[in-house]
């Protein structure tokens, strides 16, 4: 028999007679973890932070550094993060191979915000164990892990693909590893993305591949909704209780309420300030539920007084927030999120509103059940496309996105100060440069020599992605100097840089959202290829509702030869401008009050669609 096995289990009630063991130095290190064990059990998490302390300054053991590490565990679970930085810091004083403590001490800096610290306990876990050790495989693995998914929030894109390649050398079998390691690679152009890792299975990187990543590398619109449905299996707790039926709550003002965590300096808030304002309140009550950082914008101020009631849910669980959401009584709640980042869709698993939609933040199907509907036209979503939905598409008259008529843009500057050359037509495109892909950026090169003295204006996205592409460029026979790379600016100086392209070249499959809009609000031609999936006809959408037709294409060769001609055709270019300044002045494609009275309209059908189920 044990030695622990001999402990009497009535920790709680002998708590003074192990004190005094452990103070006297006749408790042993395996009886002081049972005992310590035994007290967390039962809610007594203090108790065991005394005893490991108490036995710890009386204790000469040679194994001491186990018990500051413990020590150190229990405060973390207490919330103790001095307590516990200390507690693993002695135990690496005591130990300096101790290798759990290290990783533990990375958590603590992350929770602190201090990163720099976190990257380096856990890069010290990674080069300090043995993937051949089958004790250190597990905690390598985490540090790796841990590494890459803050490396990648930090936008330490090479370095985040780096400890995650390693990590899948170690486990090949890791979807969520998979799911960042796909992304990582598109987000700096790194090509082809899909390319072999370890001993990876090449379907079950394809499986892996996030919704949001399978937009920017297919126009299959089956597999979009495969790689939608394969995240709610994976992701969601379906098995939580539906908050609220399908009867309508009998308001005098219906309730809607916008979920996001883009109520800041996003794109997602650059479009929908407007339709926040311009609600009828006579008809409707809008609530806001946010979680956004406080990014002190005026944008962010904006629409929190759009609001006639906003809420923040940071620190409410998923159900506590779906809680409240019910006790609102919300009619139809909108996610402006879909499974993008920083999405809740747990919160809305608990359906908190009879009605729930998606708009703008996932330009594809969510694959959620428990989301009824997404906001659409009928050039977005054909109807022949409809069933790759797991929602019904809410067909809005003119064009499925609102615009803000509010917008400010800066004075157009120089080509000069752009660093474009001071002749030549200047093709932009200022997507994020994980929309790009290889077939169409080889495209944009076909384009570059047939259209002399004429440069490629990018978004400076990342210094991996402007190396790659630079690279591709040079490989493809186009001199790499005929990129032009722009930073990122404030919102009103980007608007200006429209005025001094020719032409906007979008990109496919994942098409400009935002950007097109913008593009067109100031007047510059966005040539666009339209295919099979909502984020590959966002653009022909826009130029559908602004009378542009003519600027949508469907093959690749029809594109390149469309961009040419317009480049060699300067008059049809300045009469493309002078027609968006009309659709400026008096189109659908920038007419907020008559989106906000149609989608108000869509939006009293549907309840009143419920009114009558329950009669």
């Amino acid at each position: 028999m044990n030695v622990a096995s001999e402990v009497v289990l009535s920790p709680v009630t002998d708590f003074v007679s192990h004190i005094l063991s452990a103070r006297r130095g006749t408790l042993n290190l395996t009886e002081l973890f049972t005992i310590a064990s035994q007290l967390e059990a039962v809610q007594q998490a203090e108790l065991a932070a005394v005893l490991y302390e108490t036995w710890i300054a009386h204790s000469s053991s040679p194994f001491k550094h186990f018990a500051h590490f413990n020590l150190g565990t229990t405060l973390f679970n207490l919330n103790d993060l001095e307590g516990a930085k200390r507690a693993y810091l002695q135990a690496i004083d005591l130990s300096a191979s101790f290798v759990q403590p290290h990783f533990n001490l990375g958590l603590i800096y992350e929770r602190a915000n201090q990163v720099d610290d976190a990257l380096a306990q856990w890069s010290w876990v990674a080069e300090n164990t043995s993937p051949d050790e089958a004790e250190d495989r597990p905690l390598r693995l985490l540090a790796l892990n841990n590494l890459g998914r803050l490396q990648e929030t930090r936008q330490q894109y090479a370095q985040a693909l780096s400890s995650l390649t390693r990590s899948l050398e170690l486990e090949p079998n890791q979807p969520d590893v998979l799911h960042h390691w796909v992304f990582l690679r598109g987000k700096q152009c790194d090509w082809p993305v899909y390319t072999p890792v370890g001993q990876v299975d090449p379907a079950l990187m394809r499986q892996s591949t996030s919704a949001l990543a399978m937009i920017a590398l297919s126009d299959d619109p089956e597999a979009q909704l495969a790689a939608a449905r394969n995240y709610v299996k994976n992701k969601i707790n379906l098995n939580v209780p539906a908050l609220s039926g399908p009867t309508a709550y009998g308001h005098k003002k219906i309730r809607i309420g916008y979920l996001s965590s883009d109520f800041c300096l996003h794109p997602v808030a650059m479009l929908t300030a407007e339709l926040f304002e311009l609600h009828d309140r006579k008809r409707f009550e809008v609530y806001g539920y946010c979680w956004s950082r406080e990014d002190g914008s005026a944008l962010r101020q904006r629409i929190i007084q759009s609001m006639d009631r906003f809420e923040r849910i940071h620190e409410l669980t998923d159900e506590a927030a779906a809680r409240l959401i019910r006790e609102h009584e919300v009619d139809i709640l909108v996610d402006l999120h879909g499974q993008t980042l920083g999405a809740r869709p747990n919160l809305l698993a608990y359906r908190p509103a009879p009605i729930q939609v998606t708009y703008l933040g996932l330009p594809a199907t969510t694959g959620l059940p428990f989301i009824d509907y997404v906001i659409a036209d009928r050039f977005l979503i054909p109807k022949k496309f409809a069933k790759y939905y797991s929602e019904t598409p809410l067909y809005m008259p003119d064009v499925y996105q609102v615009s803000d008529r509010k917008r400010v843009s800066g004075p157009a500057p120089s080509r000069e100060s752009c660093g474009l050359p001071p002749e030549g037509f200047v093709f932009c495109s200022f997507n994020n440069n994980f929309k790009f892909t290889p077939e169409v950026f080889e495209v944009w090169m076909n384009i570059l020599r047939q259209v002399p003295n004429s440069v490629l204006w990018l978004l400076s996205d990342n210094p991996w992605a402007e190396a790659n592409l630079r690279k591709t460029a040079e490989a493809l026979g186009v001199d790499a100097n005929r990129l032009v790379f722009a930073p990122r600016v404030a919102p009103e100086n980007y608007l200006a840089r429209y005025a001094v392209a020719d032409l906007f070249l979008d990109s496919f499959p994942f098409n400009a959202g935002t950007t097109a809009n913008d593009a067109l609000w100031m007047g510059l031609p966005v040539l666009t290829y339209s295919g099979r999936t909502f984020a590959s006809r966002m653009a022909g959408a826009l130029l559908t509702a602004a009378g542009l037709e003519e600027l949508i294409t469907y093959s690749l060769k029809d594109y390149e030869e469309k961009a040419v001609a317009l480049a060699n055709a300067q008059e049809d270019c300045l009469r493309l401008r002078a027609h968006l300044a009309q659709v400026r002045e008096s189109g659908v494609l920038f007419d907020t009050p008559r989106f906000t009275a149609n989608l108000e309209k869509q939006f009293r059908k549907l309840v009143g669609a419920l009114d009558q189920s329950a009669v």
